[in-house]
């Protein structure tokens, strides 16, 4: 494997914690955002030299999350204001405001064909949005804390979202249902993705970790304690090979999904570092922090075998997700059959506890959701019985 990072450039901005970086593949642009009390806008900066930055202004209030459609053609932004902007990235820079959430929106994210937005709030709710006609469709509503991030899976029928209340709920498009709830994580998923396969999710967290899930068996697949402090922000490689995490503990950290550990350690940010992303064609990143310096990085991963994959996904034929045990080759001896027995037989058994953590784990959800109505219902109890109590002592007085 053949993996070099360098620094390709940085920026600095005023304004306060930056908080998401996206670029633009069709434009080479990259687009930020900024939380500073005292700014109000995002910023669109050209990557060619000596080319000028772009300024949007028309949110009231901080700039919390943005990302540009696939096509490059429209920017969306989401606010403490409690709004959504749809911008056209020109230089008369034009939005359309959206206005459904309560609460400051966290996060904006574009499904793949471009057709639908899905944003996450503190009003503890994921709505989804159809583009072009730029009308609010439904929200999505069992979080009972606020709603940090939300995306669509590659093919646009699932929607995953990680909250507050210490869970990640995957969420199928149609039905608009929670047809699975994650949670492993000790403290507040700031952040979650799914893998370019569509079969994994990764998610960050407060209590220091990264995790890696599938959504068809609804497992854990792996766990890295890697960084020191909160991890704020991830992003996978086009590949699918690599993930790129940041963290308060001012790094940025490259992980090697393929063989389950640590590539590199990045230092450069003097602060905490608050939001990553690869570009589209997994060549740059760019990351940002509280330092306000936004920073892209040249990546080198594995060139040759990058351009298999991008043959792989032209062509249409569906990927797995690349976050497995390696499989060894077979020997060319005369041992071979009693060999293959012997994995055959190890296979069956695997796949057999397989199918009963599988069981214990949907177990475990149904006695989690039964605990959870029972609470309520002690909940609602209580609130009655203090009613009554009230009516009682005013009656008496």
């Amino acid at each position: 494997m053949h993996c070099e990072l360098s620094m390709k450039c940085s920026f600095s901005i005023s304004g306060g914690e930056l908080m998401q970086v996206w670029f633009c593949v069709a434009l080479f642009l990259l687009c930020i955002s900024a939380s500073g009390s005292m700014d109000s806008c995002l910023m669109i900066w050209s990557m060619k030299p000596q080319m000028r930055a772009y300024r949007f202004v028309g949110h009231k209030d901080a700039v919390m999350c943005v990302q540009f459609s696939p096509s490059g053609h429209l920017v969306a932004s989401g606010s403490r204001d409690k709004t959504v902007r749809l911008w056209v990235p020109s230089v008369k820079g034009e939005s359309t405001v959206f206005k459904a959430h309560t609460a400051t929106v966290r996060s904006v994210n574009f499904s793949s064909d471009g057709q639908s937005l899905v944003t996450a709030s503190d009003d503890k709710t994921v709505k989804v949005w159809t583009v072009h006609r730029q009308k609010f469709l439904f929200s999505l509503s069992q979080h009972i804390n606020w709603v940090r991030c939300a995306r669509f899976s590659p093919d646009g029928r699932l929607i995953v979202s990680a909250s507050d209340d210490k869970t990640i709920k995957l969420w199928d498009k149609t039905s608009r249902e929670c047809i699975h709830s994650f949670c492993e994580h000790g403290g507040f998923v700031n952040h979650v993705d799914f893998h370019p396969s569509g079969t994994c999710i990764a998610a960050a967290g407060t209590d220091n970790t990264v995790k890696v899930w599938d959504v068809r068996m609804y497992r854990l697949l792996q766990h890295y304690q890697v960084h020191s402090a909160v991890v704020n922000s991830l992003s996978f490689h086009p590949s699918g090979n690599y993930l790129v995490t940041a963290s308060n503990d001012s790094t940025l950290k490259i992980l090697d999904l393929l063989e389950g550990r640590l590539l590199y350690t990045l230092h450069g940010h003097q602060g905490p570092a608050t939001c990553v992303a690869f570009s589209r064609t997994g060549d740059l990143f760019a990351s940002g922090g509280s330092d306000e310096q936004v920073m892209v990085w040249k990546t080198n991963f594995d060139v040759a075998d990058y351009g298999d994959v991008l043959k792989t996904q032209k062509s249409g034929t569906k990927m797995d997700c690349a976050v497995h045990p390696k499989k060894t080759k077979p020997q060319d001896s005369g041992g071979n059959h009693e060999q293959q027995e012997e994995e055959t037989s190890l296979e069956n058994t695997l796949e057999h506890i397989m199918r009963q953590l599988d069981i214990l784990t949907q177990t475990v959800s149904i006695l989690e959701q039964r605990l959870t109505l029972a609470e309520d219902k002690l909940k609602e109890c209580l609130e009655n019985q203090q009613n009554i109590m009230n009516v009682l002592k005013n009656k008496v007085s």
